[in-house]
């Protein structure tokens, strides 16, 4: 099973710059995403539920941090 992310925004909330810029296909395994393949190019993501945004940024200790 795959998961595509792809909105209008780019990693850190910014408006994508082309359709490569705009999509990744991510590996599930079964209810899990490996935080490695998230993080991969990007420190930061964008995630998008309902109307709200949320930022999901991986610190310099290795640590998950979200916000709204």
């Amino acid at each position: 099973m795959s998961a595509t992310s792809g909105d209008r925004f780019g990693a850190a909330g910014k408006q994508a710059d082309s359709a490569s810029d705009a999509a990744k296909t991510l590996i599930m395994r079964g209810n899990r995403l490996d935080s490695r393949d998230l993080f991969s190019t990007e420190r930061e993501l964008i995630i998008v539920h309902g109307e709200e945004h949320y930022r999901l940024r991986l610190t310099s200790q290795n640590k998950l941090i979200l916000t709204k």
